[in-house]
C-alpha cells in the first residue's frame, strides 16, 4: 500500500513520521515546494527505521508529483497560515488556490485516491478539493473532528484524573468555535461524563476544546502539529486497514440530518471505500439548534469561496 503526504511541514511531517512508524503503508511519499525539505525529513524517518524497527520506505521529492503515482490514500497538508493583516477572504482564496492545484496534480498520477484534508479553513479547502478532484464525496473528507475529539477527551481525562483510553466522544459541525459537543454521547469507560463532571465544569471544558487552537498557537506562536498529524495518521490506518472506524470526519452532506450541499464533521463508518455510512444520530432540540448555527457559519465561507470561482 502506498500513501502520499502533501506538505513537508509540521503537521505533514509528523503525519509520515506516524505512518511509517506504525507500518501502516509499505511506502509514504512526502512533497513540498520548497527545495530539499521533503527528501531531508523523508530520510530522517527512514534512518530511524533501525532504532524503532519498521520497514516502510519514506521517500520525499520536491514538487515531482510522478512519484506519488499509484497511491491508495493522499493526505493534503499544504496552505499558510494567516498573516497579520490578512483577511479572512485573502486566506481561504490563497489556500483555495494551493488546494485546487495539488489535488489536480495529485488526481493525474492516482485517480483512484481517496482525498483526506488537513488544509485550513478545513471546511471549505475539504469543499475546494471535491470540486477540483471530481471524485465521490465519500472519497474526499477532511479531518477536524478526530483531532478536536482528542482535545475533548484529553481535557477530560485530565479533569477526571483517568486515562484517555477509556473516554469516548462525539464532536458535529465546522472545525473552530462553531463545533458541537455532544456530551450526551460522551461516556467513561462506558459511564455518561455527565454523572461524573459537574455541568459548569464539563461546560468550561468544552470551551477549552472549541478554542483549544488558539491556545496552542499563544503558548507557542504557532499552530499544533504532534495531534493533527497524528490524527490525520488515524484516519489512514482506519482507510489502509479497512478497520470500519467510527470517527468524526468532514463530508459533504446531502440531506443527512436535514442539511443539504454543506460540507460539516458528522460521525461515519471510516473503511477501505473512505466513508462507509454516515451515521445519524438522533438529536434533541438544543443540539439540533447549535449544529443549524454551525451549518450557517460553514455556508458562509463555502460562499466567498463560491463568489472567488
Amino acid at each position: 500500500m502506498k500513501v502520499t503526504v502533501v506538505g513537508a511541514g509540521n503537521v505533514g511531517a509528523t503525519c509520515a513520521d506516524v505512518l511509517a512508524y506504525r507500518e501502516i503503508a509499505n511506502e509514504v511519499v512526502l512533497v513540498d515546494i520548497k527545495e530539499g525539505v521533503a527528501e531531508g525529513k523523508a530520510l530522517d524517518i527512514f534512518q530511524k527505521a533501525p532504532i524503532n524497527l519498521y520497514d516502510t520506505r519514506t521517500i520525499g521529492t520536491t514538487g515531482d508529483y510522478s512519484k506519488t503515482a499509484g497511491s491508495d490514500v493522499v493526505v493534503i497538508t499544504s496552505g499558510l497560515p494567516r498573516k497579520p493583516g490578512m483577511t479572512r477572504d485573502d486566506l481561504i482564496q490563497t489556500n483555495a488556490g494551493i488546494v485546487k492545484s495539488v489535488t489536480e496534480s495529485v488526481i493525474q498520477h492516482s485517480p483512484d485516491a481517496i482525498l483526506i484534508i488537513v488544509s485550513n479553513p478545513l471546511d471549505v479547502m475539504t469543499y475546494q478539493a471535491h470540486l477540483s478532484s471530481k471524485l465521490p464525496k465519500t472519497k474526499v473528507i477532511g479531518m477536524a473532528g478526530i483531532l478536536d475529539t482528542a482535545r475533548y477527551r484529553a481535557f477530560l481525562a485530565e479533569a477526571l484524573d483517568v486515562s484517555p483510553k477509556d473516554i469516548q466522544a462525539v464532536l458535529m459541525g465546522g472545525h473552530g468555535d462553531t463545533m458541537v459537543p455532544l456530551p450526551r454521547y460522551t461516556t467513561v469507560g462506558g459511564i455518561p461524563v455527565t454523572e461524573l463532571i459537574g455541568k459548569e465544569e464539563l461546560e468550561a471544558i468544552i470551551e477549552r476544546t472549541k478554542f483549544g487552537g488558539g491556545e496552542l498557537v499563544k503558548l507557542m506562536g504557532t499552530s499544533a502539529w504532534y495531534a493533527p498529524g497524528a490524527a490525520a495518521a488515524q484516519m489512514v490506518e482506519a482507510i489502509i486497514r479497512d478497520q470500519r472506524r467510527v470517527f468524526p470526519v468532514c463530508i459533504k452532506l446531502d440531506g443527512e440530518y436535514g442539511i443539504d450541499d454543506c460540507y460539516l464533521g458528522v460521525p461515519v463508518i471510516l473503511g477501505k471505500n473512505g466513508v462507509e455510512k454516515v451515521l445519524e444520530l438522533e438529536l434533541n432540540a438544543d443540539e439540533k439548534e447549535m449544529l443549524e448555527v454551525s451549518r450557517g457559519h460553514v455556508k458562509e465561507v463555502m460562499a466567498v469561496l463560491d463568489n472567488l470561482n
